[in-house]
């Protein structure tokens, strides 16, 4: 199965946090699973950072995609044609964020599976998300 993180997963998996539900941490162990970290996350992570919405301790901000390779996670763009298309994903309950938006699109579009803990995401699996967490 092809999982793609959500940002703040991404986070307490690399932090090793125990926020992580017991089906998460099964699924980011399934040696069959390929993890995969969007741009988006990184460019959210990045943001959220700079303007002070997210404090970051114990990890060096710059050394996430070093982390992620030594995890054995695939870093993977975000294509133009896929930024493009993704204004066919439909709005459900005023889930305007734009950055949980393009992961939910890259998900549907690529086959993924999105694992996170934000229960909005149910509202997109009749648009063909699969979620987990």
């Amino acid at each position: 199965m092809k999982v793609l993180l959500d940002s703040h997963t991404l986070l307490w998996s690399i932090g090793k946090s125990d926020e992580l539900s017991k089906r998460a941490l099964v699924e980011l162990k399934d040696i069959n699973n390929d993890i995969l970290i969007s741009a988006i996350s990184l460019w959210e992570i990045a943001l959220k950072y700079s303007i002070g919405k997210l404090i970051i301790e114990k990890i060096d901000i710059q050394n996430i995609p070093e982390y992620c390779i030594r995890m054995g996670y695939t870093l993977i763009p975000l294509d133009p044609i896929e930024a493009l298309n993704s204004l066919q994903l439909p709005f459900k309950e005023k889930h305007k964020d734009p950055f949980d938006r393009m992961l939910i699109y890259q998900c549907i579009r690529n086959g993924y599976t999105l694992l996170s803990k934000d229960r909005k995401f149910e509202y997109y699996k009749e648009d063909g998300l699969k979620y987990i967490w």
